[in-house]
């Protein structure tokens, strides 16, 4: 199965202060710790959505949002369209989760099933990334808006999805507080 990932990181920063996605963690950007970690999960192409300026490997894909106050459901439709006819599915991850592990990509890649085309992460009753779509539930993202993202479609379509057991998410880093508690 070619499995892609589609990071997304286009947010505004508005509670960071500065573009939360070039902030440090040890020796790199927190957004370089999520697509190392989507490198290190073996999914290709890398499809990153940022907001104009901000800077990326050359061996990933930029996909620019020039309007990230439209909120995360444009960044999702907009990284689902880029995405070439080739991929069969792709990894949803957000580019302000630095600690995102390997293992738990690698688990619900691992779950997903062509009658139930969506996985996503489970832990304490909540759906959240990494969250993967087989191209038959591309469509599913159309039903996206403001700034939610998949939350309201992977309880909608709660028959497409299979939950997958994970023990916590991987915490959001909203502003300079929830950095400093990761380092």
């Amino acid at each position: 199965m070619h499995t892609a990932a589609v990071i997304l990181a286009a947010g505004a920063s508005a509670r960071f202060g500065s573009p939360k996605q070039l902030a440090r963690i040890g020796n790199r950007t927190m957004l370089a710790s999520v697509i190392d970690t989507a490198r290190e999960a073996n999914l290709a192409p890398i499809l990153v959505v940022v907001s104009p300026g901000i800077p990326l490997p050359p061996d990933v894909v930029p996909v620019v949002n020039a309007q990230p106050e439209a909120g995360l459901s444009r960044s999702l439709r907009m990284g689902i369209a880029a995405l070439s006819p080739d991929v069969d599915a792709a990894v949803l991850l957000l580019g302000d989760q630095p600690t995102m592990s390997v293992e738990t990509i690698r688990v619900v890649v691992g779950s997903v099933r062509s009658d139930r085309p969506v996985a996503a992460a489970r832990a304490d009753g909540r759906l959240g990334p990494p969250v993967l779509l087989l191209r038959q539930a591309f469509r599913l993202v159309q039903e996206a808006s403001g700034d939610e993202g998949l939350r309201s479609i992977l309880t909608d379509h709660s028959q497409l999805v299979t939950p997958v057991d994970v023990g916590e998410h991987a915490p959001d880093v909203d502003t300079p507080t929830d950095l400093a508690a990761l380092t």
